[in-house]
């Protein structure tokens, strides 16, 4: 069974989320808040917590999974990213977009979408997220909490208790959540393409251009 942590959204505990990297760090699995829906999330370098997220989905290897990042910082070592994405990239963020990129030479192939070689990257806008990535220290694989046969990000952490207590290793309360997911951008194309309009104001595009 795993753990349930109530983490304050405003001012997160360090000793819970120094508890949460260690998990992390062992391989385990969460479930956390991000600036938009809940999401599950694992280390970025293991294969098998990984593989457990897809399980728990039942996702397809068409799926993109995202890179969950503390800032742009990081974001050259798995993306290819040129001027003109970079100043996009960094208008809008953090906040609740994901971006699709073309994946590096150095990402393994786990990660990127199979046939389009590219990875999901994000930054929340989330105090929780925010310490945790500074206390790992790397970035986060993730994905949305959409449970198969859903429709609908779930939103409640007690529900998300009930139901994945014995799914998952470690479970934040980090609040309500909502239930959009985030606005995706794909970046391969030369021009900005929404793929998936969420959270993210798809306007903001249009001031920017």
């Amino acid at each position: 069974m795993g753990q349930y942590l109530e983490i304050h959204k405003d001012n997160p505990q360090a000793r819970l989320i120094d508890q949460v990297t260690s998990v992390l760090r062992q391989g385990g699995v969460m479930v956390y808040p991000t600036d938009s829906c809940y999401a599950l999330g694992c280390h970025i370098g293991d294969k098998a917590a990984m593989e457990r997220i897809i399980r728990i989905r039942q996702l397809t290897e068409r799926h993109n999974m995202t890179l969950i990042c503390r800032d742009l910082s990081v974001i050259s070592s798995f993306a290819k990213v040129g001027n003109a994405d970079f100043r996009l990239l960094k208008s809008l963020t953090p906040g609740p977009y994901t971006f699709l990129l073309k994946a590096t030479r150095d990402v393994p192939k786990r990660l990127q979408h199979p046939k389009r070689k590219t990875i999901g990257l994000r930054v929340p806008d989330n105090n929780i997220v925010r310490d945790l990535l500074k206390s790992l220290e790397e970035p986060i694989i993730s994905t949305s909490l959409i449970l198969p046969g859903e429709e609908l990000p779930m939103n409640d952490p007690y529900d998300i208790q009930q139901r994945l207590m014995n799914e998952v290793d470690v479970i934040i309360n980090g609040g309500q959540g909502d239930i959009a997911e985030t606005t995706v951008l794909d970046l391969t194309m030369g021009e900005p393409h929404v793929v998936r309009e969420g959270l993210g104001d798809i306007s903001r595009l249009i001031d920017l251009s």
